[in-house]
């Protein structure tokens, strides 16, 4: 049985926790493969909403197993409060959640050298969450990490060796350590209510489940353009995001990924600084953001908009070997009277098509412009019902892009969804 994938192709926020608890019933297992508390996972249904940051989102169906893998970062304070919000709802965790030996920890001292290291970079800002998410891969390429599996081994004395270590750096920028304390104790009391899991080697256990024939669904977090390596670096995360990234964050050999869903929004948006070449800083982007409500999950902030971006979204498609595509949001666009794509960038003069080096504020977009559907798409229950201008913009991506849209999300809820024939 092979393991299928389901990422993010744009910069994030796309809606990726809708879509892995929409198809989560067709799966045994869901294993989330990277990234950290900085990605939270939104999901609504029975009108009530959730944000997931470190939990995958499977968790709300039925009992099925839930993996935290090992390519994943974790806040042990962050998880305790995560998981007694969810708990609060009513839902039973500790038997369906797992948690990778190999997943490394973001320790007290991770966050503050965070805020230490953006501080220090002044207009040249990245635009991080705050969360220690940096740091602690930093840690971990550097060999210098602490897993989850090192809680049940000399613990305090690996812990004050790494602390030690931090400090040294933070007093050589004169940061100011005074809040360490209350957050220490925040970070030991999520460390206790982490041991009341249990801790896998993650692995092993995938590879036996997919021997033994268990559907298994890995989970992405952030998107495409924010990749280690292929997005648009500097202003990137510290993982990989892409599908090759399951095969490392999981454990999973490349020959054994099945399906790949790539998830994208009708329209793009970004979080923080880095290059964007379709956003709008008019009356169009403000009414994508507030018909949108694109507002960070975790940290609030106002999302840059803007038009879909076709030449990023293939140059994704072709990295992640996506197979299936799904369209989220497509419900904002509903009062435009014209819809933009764009096919092309202008480069030095040139039309180019294929995501170049580098993208900067030189850049300009070339557009195809649609007309719009002008219909409340969040009633519509069946592909049939689609108004034509709708059904032309799906088939005009189609081809653009070159992969099917197998679903079409037409609002936040689990059931405002339309699975394509």
């Amino acid at each position: 049985m092979k393991v299928d994938v389901l990422l993010g192709l744009q910069w994030g926020d796309e809606g990726k926790g809708k879509i892995v608890d929409v198809l989560t019933p067709d799966y045994e297992i869901v294993a989330r493969f990277q990234g950290g508390p900085n990605a939270g996972h939104t999901l609504e249904f029975e009108g009530k909403k959730y944000v997931l940051r470190s939990v995958p989102s499977g968790i709300f169906q039925g009992n099925k197993l839930n993996v935290i893998g090992n390519g994943v970062v974790l806040d042990p304070a962050l998880f305790k409060g995560e998981i007694e919000a969810l708990e609060k709802s009513g839902h039973d965790l500790k038997s369906r959640l797992y948690i990778s030996k190999k997943a490394h920890l973001i320790l007290p001292t991770h966050r503050l050298l965070d805020a230490c290291y953006e501080a220090s970079k002044g207009d040249s800002k990245i635009g991080t969450t705050g969360k220690g998410i940096g740091p602690t891969y930093t840690d971990k390429v550097s060999r210098n990490g602490l897993r989850v599996g090192d809680i049940l081994h000399n613990f305090e004395e690996k812990y004050n060796a790494a602390k030690a270590k931090h400090l040294r750096i933070l007093n050589q920028y004169n940061y100011d350590t005074n809040a360490l304390a209350d957050i220490e104790k925040e970070w030991f009391e999520g460390v206790k209510k982490l041991k009341e899991f249990t801790f896998i080697d993650s692995e092993h256990f995938i590879n036996n489940a997919t021997k033994s024939g268990k559907k298994i669904l890995a989970e992405g977090a952030q998107g495409t353009m924010l990749d280690i390596d292929f997005g648009s670096y500097p202003f990137v995360t510290s993982s990989n995001t892409i599908t090759a990234g399951a095969s490392t964050g999981l454990g999973i050999a490349p020959r054994n990924i099945g399906e790949v869903y790539g998830i994208f929004k009708a329209y793009c948006t970004r979080v923080g600084s880095g290059p964007f070449p379709t956003e709008l800083h008019d009356a169009t982007g403000d009414k994508l953001r507030e018909f949108g409500f694109e507002f960070g999950s975790v940290t609030g902030r106002p999302r840059r908009c803007g038009w879909i971006d076709l030449v990023a979204l293939r140059y994704a498609i072709m990295i992640d070997g996506v197979s299936q595509l799904i369209m989220m949001k497509s419900d904002v666009l509903d009062t435009f009277d014209t819809i933009k794509a764009c096919v092309a960038y202008e480069v030095n003069g040139e039309r180019v098509t294929e995501f170049p080096f580098e993208i900067d504020d030189t850049i300009k977009p070339i557009y195809q412009e649609m007309k719009g559907w002008q219909t409340d798409m969040t009633k519509m229950q069946k592909e049939d019902q689609f108004p034509k201008e709708f059904s032309d913009y799906v088939a005009f991506l189609e081809k653009e892009l070159g992969v099917p849209i197998r679903i079409v999300s037409l609002g936040p809820d689990r059931a405002q969804t339309i699975i394509r024939k």
